[in-house]
């Protein structure tokens, strides 16, 4: 049995989802977020926490933990080729640990 294929969000919805979802910014098909912490260790833990939510989700982000103390998120479907609700459900569960 395979999986069903996830849909893309088309213009006006995504459009209305991300008005939701203020903290991330919108590159072409891609929704990106970078949070900045006290020190390497909050940012580690932080990057830990989102792959256990991604985990949970079979979603995966890309991250990028960089200066030290910042943590840049990129999500989008890859196997869909943009942005579906997904990638919207993972911004918000990882809206909620942000604190």
């Amino acid at each position: 049995m395979s999986k069903t294929r996830p849909m893309l969000l088309d213009e006006s919805d995504l459009e209305a989802r991300l008005r939701e979802l203020p903290a991330w910014q919108r590159q072409d098909q891609r929704l990106t977020r970078t949070l900045t912490f006290r020190n390497f260790a909050d940012a580690l833990d932080f990057v830990n926490r989102v792959g256990k939510l991604a985990e949970e989700a079979d979603h995966h982000p890309d991250i990028l933990l960089h200066n030290w103390n910042q943590v840049t998120l990129t999500l989008w479907t890859h196997d869909a080729g943009g942005l579906t609700m997904l990638d919207v459900s993972l911004a918000h569960k990882i809206n909620a640990i942000t604190g």
